[in-house]
């Protein structure tokens, strides 16, 4: 994408405008919408590159002597110590660019042997949080996460990998319950997009105010609603249940692999079964897979042995999900070819696959009795849930997705 501010960059670094290559670094990675900026020291240049939809693309190299000056500005605008280069960074800055995009950037300093290199995450103040369809949440997932919004109290728990997506996930639904008659507390690390209406506070552990802590003082505060950042040990997640029982609601993430999973986890922390089953409202697993670019979409054949398979898959999709019969039989899906819109990737864009489990009372008995991951998901899809295949193969069926997009984060359901 040979743009205006592509070409600006260019010219920053052969006129070795140091000020103006940042400012382009950053305006250009707004353009190409990019989530992250890697600048990072080679053997003999310095290569920049974005994330692009989850996936990083080189976009410029400029010569290794201009390293220590672009590291010296960048440290400056995020208020960094500039003569300390033997430790990692943190720090964050406010960037207006010239089109008066206001724009949020976490920076990240890191010694390596060649130099220090950064990373800058981008978050875009002035994009507003997409509502929960525009994820991709849709079907019953979507029923599921709505009732369990309106529950008095519970914990409603998102999990998945980092970058999955799951923060906004949880501020789309906190958009919803977002009224003047509720009072809504987060304890985050760090707080990623400011909301009017919620009281959002970060944590700093260096000084013991941690998720923990934050839970517990925010109980003081007369809240309604409560998110935690993130339930990373048996304190939070014993708080977080306290909180619940005493009728509120708590939304918080969790690392695991799947909605099931998170049972496990949660039990090997420690937590008592009886303590799961009464508190938890619905788990939600997401992952971010790329959507296929409009402009070049063209079908695309599929291996006989893995067109049986996804049928098999489909044949075990809950009847009220509602699937169109004809998409199944016809057993449909698209790749892009590659255009100049989607600089010849063939996807733009990305959205979400999610795997919601409502609690129910089946699930309840099974968890009391500590039955097994495998047992559990049974009942769980038996009940209505789709596992992550299935979410991301109906999106690959309606043409949103392709087969290997979904393959590449959902695990394969065994024959």
């Amino acid at each position: 994408m040979a743009s205006e501010k592509l070409q600006q960059l260019q010219n920053s670094i052969l006129e070795g405008n140091i000020p103006q290559l940042v400012l382009s670094t950053i305006s250009n990675a707004l353009e190409m919408r990019s989530s992250d900026i890697h600048i990072e020291p080679q053997e003999h240049t310095v290569r920049i590159r974005y994330r692009i939809d989850g996936v990083l693309r080189i976009i410029v190299e400029y010569p290794s002597n201009m390293h220590p000056a672009v590291v010296s500005r960048i440290k400056i605008m995020s208020n960094l110590k500039i003569d300390e280069q033997r430790i990692p960074q943190d720090g964050r800055t406010a960037v207006t660019t010239r089109e008066g995009k206001e724009m949020d950037l976490r920076v990240s300093t890191l010694p390596s042997v060649n130099g220090e290199k950064i990373v800058m995450r981008i978050q875009d103040k002035t994009r507003k949080i997409p509502d929960l369809p525009e994820l991709g949440i849709q079907g019953r997932a979507y029923q599921y996460i709505l009732e369990s919004l309106q529950a008095p109290n519970g914990i409603i728990l998102n999990t998945g990998p980092t970058g999955s997506g799951k923060t906004t996930t949880l501020y789309s639904a906190l958009n919803r319950l977002n009224t003047s008659e509720v009072n809504i507390l987060t304890i985050e690390d760090p707080v990623e997009i400011q909301v009017d209406g919620l009281n959002q506070s970060q944590v700093h552990p260096d000084i013991n105010y941690t998720f923990a802590f934050g839970m517990r003082t925010a109980l003081r505060q007369d809240p309604d609603i409560i998110m935690v950042g993130e339930i990373r040990d048996r304190e939070t997640v014993d708080t977080a249940i306290e909180a619940s029982l005493t009728g509120h609601l708590v939304l918080s993430t969790i690392h695991t692999n799947s909605a099931i999973e998170t049972i496990t986890r949660i039990d090997n922390m420690g937590v008592q079964p009886f303590l799961m089953a009464s508190s938890f409202e619905c788990i939600i697993a997401q992952r971010l897979v790329r959507k296929i670019c409009d402009q070049c979409k063209v079908e695309e054949p599929l291996d006989p042995n893995l067109a049986e398979h996804i049928k098999k898959v489909f044949s075990l999709v809950h009847p009220d999900e509602k699937l169109d019969p004809k998409l199944v039989e016809g057993l449909k899906f698209y790749k892009g070819k590659g255009c100049e819109a989607c600089d010849g990737v063939g996807y733009r864009g990305r959205i979400g696959l999610y795997e919601v489990m409502k609690m129910n009372n089946e699930l309840r008995k099974a968890i009391l009795k500590r039955e097994s991951a495998l047992e559990i998901e049974a009942i769980a899809m038996k009940t209505g849930m789709l596992t992550l295949e299935q979410a991301g193969l109906i999106k690959a069926l309606q043409g949103e997705t392709s087969v290997e997009e979904v393959y590449s984060v959902a695990r394969k359901m065994e024959d």
